[in-house]
């Protein structure tokens, strides 16, 4: 089966996670503050401004704790974005608030954003759809000039910038993943970042139950005795990464800039290959000053073609997807709301397979099924 996405994981991996098991520390250590250290550095931001998490969803549940998101404030969000945006919204109390997106690049428009502002409207949160930064900057200058939280989901976007900047930073808060599917693995992880660095101290100590202090070894240097003692500032839980999966995280960190141009090479084969198959359009190019990860390469369908493809893919060992569903209709957010663009999108979208691992070979062999059942659905 050619896979739509996979890790790729070597012997520097596990190299890394032998050398913490014979140190003798596998919790939260050196390990952890190495990869933090490295994040920041890769993203372009003091030390201070991140902490890691034990997942993305955690940062993004973090997000509303620290912004004081709770009952009777809206937060807008685009609808093709993961369960786990709205999930964190609804569970403090507060009402997703889901606008439309570009049809396209799947991304919400500044416009889109605006036209689901509510009087209630305390923040919003974007998702950068596949490594596209989209309309982010203009979004972080509107959010910024109504006093409004800019709270970015980069789960897709661990190499995306703007101009520079990358994706994560624009607003108040950024979230990042580091599960078996994304770009950087660290097994399982988040990162969160905070402009205000009060705001990830605070993090910290939320991610672990609450403690003024943390209690091991370290702490024994530092004082004299009792050690032990802790005080409780805050009534937090325990969602810390370990330097297990900081060490695995590290050296996949490390390799992202091949990961990205490899990435970046199946694209391009891709846009290649299916520029004259009639009825397939390919994503659309970067506007200027942009640079994408590459996470997802999606192919647009006539209407009612997508599911059968995507069937007839599976039956020649291709296996196929489509992120995200569109929140709006899940019931549980219990959304009237009306997002057209986002819905032709969501019913004409496939995920063609990318990741490191796939060859040059794998990429023909999806071209070549893709032709061949469009041709059989007769799409001229």
């Amino acid at each position: 089966m050619i896979n739509v996405s996979q890790p790729s994981l070597g012997a520097e991996e596990l190299k890394a996670v032998q050398e913490v098991f014979a140190s003798n520390w596998i919790g939260k250590g050196a390990r952890v503050d190495a990869f933090e250290a490295a994040f920041a550095e890769h993203i372009g931001v003091p030390r201070e401004n991140v902490a890691t998490l034990n997942t993305c969803t955690e940062a993004l549940f973090l997000s509303m704790q620290l912004l004081g998101i709770g009952p009777g404030d809206d937060v807008v969000l685009p609808t093709l974005s993961f369960v786990a945006q709205a999930n964190a919204i609804a569970a403090h109390g507060a009402r997703p608030v889901f606008c439309d997106v570009d049809p396209r690049t799947q991304n919400p428009t500044l416009e889109d954003v605006k036209a689901a502002i509510t009087p209630a409207t305390k923040a919003v949160m974007v998702l950068h759809f596949g490594g596209h930064p989209g309309e982010v900057a203009q979004i972080a200058e509107f959010c910024r000039s109504r006093n409004l939280f800019l709270i970015e989901d980069s789960a897709n976007s661990v190499a995306s910038r703007v101009d520079g900047q990358a994706c994560g930073t624009f607003g108040d808060i950024g979230a990042w993943s580091f599960d078996y599917a994304k770009m950087v693995v660290a097994v399982d992880g988040g990162m969160i970042y905070a402009r205000d660095p009060e705001l990830i101290e605070r993090a910290r100590k939320i991610a672990f139950f609450g403690l003024e202090q943390e209690s091991n070894s370290s702490q024994a240097e530092r004082h004299a005795n009792r050690w032990w003692d802790i005080e409780v500032g805050s009534f937090g839980r325990r969602t810390i990464m370990n330097d297990v999966h900081a060490a695995v995280g590290h050296v996949q960190l490390g390799k992202l800039p091949s990961f990205v141009a490899h990435r970046k090479q199946i694209t391009e084969r891709y846009n290649a290959l299916l520029a004259d198959v009639p009825g397939v359009v390919t994503p659309p190019p970067l506007p200027p000053g942009h640079e994408n990860s590459y996470y997802f390469y999606w192919v647009q369908l006539p209407e009612g073609v997508r599911d059968q493809v995507a069937k007839e893919l599976y039956a020649r060992g291709i296996y196929t997807t489509y992120r995200y569903t569109p929140l709006h209709k899940v019931k549980a957010y219990d959304s009237d709301a009306s997002l057209p663009k986002a819905e032709q999108a969501a019913e004409c979208t496939l995920n063609l397979p990318i990741h490191q691992a796939l060859t040059e070979s794998d990429v023909d062999t999806v071209v070549t099924a893709l032709r061949a059942a469009m041709r059989r659905i007769h799409v001229h």
